[in-house]
């Protein structure tokens, strides 16, 4: 059967001498391996096509769920300025490994898409990367059923003051101080970081405009987010050990 899908390069391996498989997340079919034949050769009309964070239309033969076979395309947003600057690409390659981890074959729905594809328009735009992936990240979370708990307490269901508020990763939400006995190792986070989860928990990615955020609150809502994302899905990708490197060496 023919299909035609919208979709952005997540995942893209060599498969024998001059061929390629790539994995694209689609707005119409969810996540959809495709066979790129002579896809390595210096002549081939398809190469561009393959490149991570491609964003194009794919024109492809698929039999059941099996792999497709691409039988045409045209590239909608190259997004070669991604591929071409060293930190912009490390949060894009996040960006994908991290979608292609948390979303299952034939899983369909156009949000994890539309998500993917904001930020990296928003990355191209020279939007703060930290603050577009520590947004991406929530609706990752949120999207997979593990969004956190950010206005009451997780454990009494009170609401308190901001100041009273701990934020606990193992429990997935916000802890008052006076249940902490139930997590000691909650974490204190400012208000101001608070108000931002929250904020990052109603926004959708394609609404973000220029967000300024003080390197204090960054630093310490890159943490929370870390933790939320390490014990809630407990994934370990090799993009985000490349930023760790980054950061060790401030790149």
């Amino acid at each position: 059967m023919l299909y035609r899908a919208e979709g952005i390069v997540i995942r893209s391996m060599d498969y024998g001498e001059g061929n390629k498989i790539i994995t694209l997340c689609t707005k119409e079919s969810g996540k959809v391996g495709v066979l790129v034949r002579g896809a390595k050769k210096v002549k081939s009309r398809h190469a561009a096509l393959t490149q991570l964070f491609t964003y194009g239309e794919y024109v492809f033969f698929r039999n059941g769920t099996g792999l497709g076979n691409l039988n045409a395309g045209e590239i909608m947003e190259s997004h070669h300025r991604l591929r071409e600057d060293l930190v912009k690409a490390a949060y894009a390659s996040y960006a994908c490994e991290l979608l292609d981890r948390v979303l299952q074959d034939e899983e369909t729905g156009a949000f994890w898409f539309h998500q993917l594809k904001a930020c990296m328009e928003a990355l191209q735009e020279d939007k703060d990367p930290q603050i577009i992936i520590n947004l991406y990240e929530m609706k990752i979370l949120q999207a997979a059923g593990y969004g956190p708990e950010l206005d009451v307490c997780i454990s009494c269901n009170q609401t308190r003051k901001d100041e009273d508020m701990l934020v606990s990763p193992r429990l997935g939400g916000v802890l008052c101080r006076y249940c902490k006995h139930l997590d000691p190792p909650a974490m204190s986070v400012t208000p101001r970081t608070l108000k931002l989860l929250r904020l990052f928990g109603r926004l959708d990615l394609r609404r973000l405009g220029n967000v300024d955020v003080k390197d204090e609150t960054k630093a310490e809502l890159k943490t929370v987010m870390r933790a939320l994302m390490d014990m809630q899905l407990g994934l370990r990708l090799k993009s985000q050990n490349f930023l760790d490197q980054m950061d060790k060496y401030n790149i």
